[in-house]
């Protein structure tokens, strides 16, 4: 039986990074995963930071 192993060179998210979470960012990030029903951990610490770039971002643009 032969297997064959097709994956693309090119990752949709090439950079990975390894944080360090308290039990209670931990727990957030999974009932935040659960309520928007996102598919993974990865995807709500994704979501999670894209949402706290903006508001960083949209706080920054007021404060000039």
């Amino acid at each position: 039986m032969r297997y064959f192993w097709c994956m693309s060179k090119d990752t949709v998210f090439p950079v990975k990074k390894l944080v360090n979470l308290t039990e209670d960012q931990a727990k957030r990030i999974s009932d935040f995963r659960f309520e928007k029903r996102l598919a993974s951990e990865n995807e709500a610490i994704r979501v999670l930071i894209g949402l706290g770039l903006d508001a960083s971002h949209s706080k920054d643009a007021s404060s000039d």
